[in-house]
């Protein structure tokens, strides 16, 4: 009985929640937190967008729908049409992209992930905190690295938003060469406290992409709630008019 309500309490837990307790790391760094709040609608539909203008060019999203994304997001169908598809994709299609996979295995070296579920492989603070700490590197391909999946094969995207970061090392450059990211001020066409909310706002819809039942689920999980509260009373009561001529 005690496994079963254990079971039923966390069947309705928020999926950041559950993500806590298995804390996925960020490498040598500690994350940065971040919490999804999947009730905010116009930070999903910004998210959205993000996603379609800079993600999707490169990576798919095969186990979501455009018709599912917008029904959940509050979008109206012609709407999405117009503002998160670019070519002849019908509304009710999964997100897939346009490149070629063999085209994208010898530009990048491999293939880009499909992105549907990367939140739930890594977790809603791994997503924002890889996003945020790209830096300058000539040393690499596409001149930039990441501190939290080092010498990363994807070319940063969103540094036109984000403008240029360089590492500095530590006190020890051997053991911390890249200790701290500096920002280079007007260097991208948004500010630093923008483009962090830019990237709230991609992570919180990759967060709902990873599970968008989770929106449905939250609703019914408190109606189930209220239902056995209500039903408790009644068991109770029942339960002491049985034995109430027991002694």
């Amino acid at each position: 009985m005690k496994k079963f309500a254990l079971a039923l309490i966390l069947s309705f837990l928020p999926l950041p929640l559950l993500a806590a307790s298995g804390e996925k790391s960020c490498g040598l760094i500690d994350c940065y937190e971040f919490k999804a709040d999947l009730s905010d609608r116009a930070s999903l539909q910004r998210g959205a967008a993000v996603f379609v203008n800079y993600c999707q060019g490169c990576h798919s999203a095969m186990y979501s729908r455009y018709e599912r994304v917008a029904t959940d997001l509050g979008i109206p169908l012609d709407l999405a049409e117009q503002n998160l598809i670019f070519d002849d994709t019908k509304i009710g299609d999964l997100m897939d992209n346009a490149m070629p996979k063999p085209l994208s295995k010898k530009w990048f070296g491999a293939t880009p992930p499909d992105l549907t579920l990367v939140a739930r492989a890594r977790g809603g603070d791994w997503l924002y905190t890889y996003l945020l700490t790209f830096y300058i590197d000539d040393k690499r391909p596409w001149g930039v690295n990441n501190r939290v999946f080092k010498d990363v094969g994807m070319p940063h995207v969103l540094l036109e938003l984000q403008g240029v970061q360089r590492c500095l090392p530590g006190e020890d450059p051997v053991r911390e060469p890249c200790a701290v990211l500096e920002h280079f001020p007007d260097s991208g066409a948004l500010t630093a406290d923008e483009y962090r909310q830019t990237i709230g706002d991609l992570t919180n819809f990759m967060v709902y992409m990873a599970e968008p039942a989770a929106l449905v689920r939250y609703r019914i999980g408190l109606y189930v709630l209220l239902f056995l509260a209500f039903f408790l009373v009644f068991a109770w009561l029942l339960n002491r008019e049985y034995w109430k001529d027991v002694h």
